[in-house]
């Protein structure tokens, strides 16, 4: 980009900034990642499921919900408890799916302590598109593990989040922990 005098001279000239390359969240940012059609045959919360737990990034199956990674994560480890069935709201899921709900929570909550050393939760749901849910067709609760020093400047100045480790990776050692 050209300064105020249409210069280039200081292209690529190093300045002291580190920088930290996160291409892979345009898709995200953009909408590209986000299905147009979330009725419950396009639904990426009903198609994971019907794939392999890798394919699906599925951490544990319940009966009535999954655990499953979230694809674009704000922390290592942040995982969504989804029902099976499409529901877009809390109300309308049955009372024993609010128990596991709950208890897939719970679950996912002491596996994050032990597998990553997790020291603080977020945990929620936005149920509408005008509440901030990215598919809101289809309930889901995100399980958003928090670590003393992992908020810092990035996610404000630069609207980038430091995820150190791979989504698989992370399913992987969740998945295995799991009691």
């Amino acid at each position: 980009m050209a300064d105020a005098r249409g210069s280039y001279e200081f292209v690529g000239v190093p300045d002291g900034f580190q920088r930290l390359w996160t291409p892979h969240r345009m898709a995200y940012i953009s909408g590209e990642a986000k299905p147009v059609d979330e009725t419950e045959g396009a639904c990426p919360f009903c198609a994971a499921p019907g794939a392999s737990d890798s394919e699906g990034l599925i951490v544990k199956r319940g009966q009535l919900c999954f655990v499953v990674m979230n694809l674009f994560p704000y922390n290592s480890g942040h995982v969504l408890v989804c029902p099976y069935r499409h529901i877009p709201r809390f109300t309308q899921a049955t009372l024993e799916e609010r128990a596991e709900i709950a208890q897939l929570t719970v679950e996912a909550m002491r596996t994050l302590e032990k597998v990553g050393g997790a020291q603080g939760f977020n945990i929620g749901m936005n149920q509408g598109e005008v509440a901030g849910a990215g598919i809101a067709a289809h309930l889901h609760q995100h399980i958003v593990p928090r670590y003393l020093g992992d908020a810092n400047f990035l996610p404000i100045i630069g609207q980038t989040k430091a995820v150190p480790r791979l989504i698989e990776e992370q399913r992987l050692m969740l998945q295995q922990a799991w009691e």
